[in-house]
C-alpha cells in the first residue's frame, strides 16, 4: 500500500453546542494540523498515488475556506456541534468536492488539535 501525506496548519474558532459544555462553550481558538494522506495499493502512469501539487493546492484552498473562522457560522455546521470529529469529514468533503485523486482509493483526515489530541476521518474513494 502506497500513502502520501500533506499537513497544514491553521487556527480556527468554534464553540461547542452540547450540553453542559463547560469552558468549551465559549468562543475559543484552537491551533489545528490537517494532516491529509491518501492510500491506495497501485501507483498511476507516472509512477504516483497522486498529483502531490494539486493536492498541496487543493489541500491550501481547503484550509483558507476555514482559516480564521468561526466554525459554528459555516453552512457545513449548521444544526451541528462543531466537534473536531465533524470537522475532519467536512475538511475531507471539501477536499475531495476540489480534486479526484486516482487511482488513490481512500482519503484519511487527521486534525489535531492544540498538539492535546488528534481526530481522524477516513474514507473509500473507490
Amino acid at each position: 500500500m502506497y500513502t502520501v501525506s500533506v499537513t497544514r496548519r491553521f487556527v480556527a474558532q468554534h464553540y461547542l453546542t452540547v450540553p453542559n459544555p463547560g469552558p468549551e462553550g465559549e468562543l475559543h481558538s484552537h491551533q489545528f494540523t490537517a494532516e491529509v494522506t491518501f492510500r491506495g495499493p497501485e501507483l498511476g502512469e507516472y509512477g504516483y498515488l497522486v498529483d502531490i501539487d494539486a493536492v498541496i493546492e487543493a489541500v491550501e484552498a481547503v484550509v483558507e475556506t476555514f482559516r480564521d473562522a468561526t466554525l459554528n457560522e459555516l453552512p457545513a455546521f449548521e444544526g451541528r456541534n462543531p466537534s473536531a470529529e465533524h470537522f475532519a469529514r467536512i475538511f475531507g468533503n471539501r477536499l475531495t468536492d476540489r480534486l479526484t485523486p486516482e487511482p488513490a482509493t481512500e482519503l484519511t483526515v487527521a486534525l489535531q488539535e492544540d498538539d492535546v489530541a488528534t481526530v481522524s476521518y477516513t474514507e473509500s474513494l473507490a
